[in-house]
């Protein structure tokens, strides 16, 4: 039935938007901070220009 067409695009975006919500989430709390540079003090070498 041609009428009820919208209906699986809706849900086949809804899918889509959710697979990719969860994707995101999963990628960006599974990301290890190294905390070995802002534990030791900071050390500002001079730079020397070349020119």
């Amino acid at each position: 039935m041609p009428q009820m067409a919208p209906l699986s695009w809706l849900n086949l975006f809804m899918f889509f938007i959710i697979i990719f919500l969860i994707l995101n989430s999963l990628n960006y709390f599974s990301f290890i901070y190294s905390n070995s540079q802002a534990k030791s003090s900071p050390k500002m070498s001079p730079i020397n220009w070349k020119w």
